[in-house]
């Protein structure tokens, strides 16, 4: 990455993943300016969510849209970044790279539904883990054309960040 270039990284996976740990980890230790995806959707959103009624395109578009506009904010100001978004399927994707003329960078995280299911109940957070199942039923990988790679997160959450950030800095 030349020095005219800047650094966009989406932090993606389903919910109880660990987006918002990581992606607050590779801030503080990358200096990135930050944006945690879930404060940008909508109280229409964030009301279907909480009754656990899973978005469809017609609620994600808009919140993307949001999100993709962050990054072009951040990108013209001369600013390096990192966002939390689910980025479920490869459009969703699509719509976040297309803020910004460079390659966007995707940590996609990964983990048993085991796992994640026993984070989303110890956590205080509107998505509840009846909608987990819908998520990994919409959740499409990473195509090999797209910038990225896979974490998993199966085990303690430092071991996910010390490996994402080698990730990056390899970038």
């Amino acid at each position: 990455m030349s020095d005219s270039q800047h650094l966009h990284i989406v932090v993606m996976g389903v919910t109880g993943t660990g987006k918002s740990t990581v992606a607050q980890a590779l801030a503080a230790e990358l200096d990135l300016v930050m944006a945690e995806g879930d404060d940008y959707h909508p109280e229409a959103n964030i009301e279907k969510m909480s009754a656990g009624i899973a978005l469809d395109d017609d609620d994600r578009t808009p919140w993307l849209e949001a999100l993709a506009q962050w990054t072009r904010e951040q990108h013209e100001a001369g600013h390096d970044t990192v966002l939390t978004c689910s980025a479920l399927r490869r459009p969703y994707r699509d719509t976040l790279r297309g803020g910004v003329p460079e390659s966007t960078f995707f940590i996609h995280l990964v983990g048993s539904a085991d796992v994640l299911t026993e984070r989303i109940e110890a956590r205080d957070h509107f998505m509840p883990a009846s909608l987990l199942d819908s998520q990994l039923e919409t959740l499409e990988d990473l195509e090999p054309d797209e910038d990225g790679e896979v974490v998993d997160v199966d085990r303690p959450l430092e071991q996910v960040v010390e490996e994402t950030l080698a990730i990056v800095r390899r970038l």
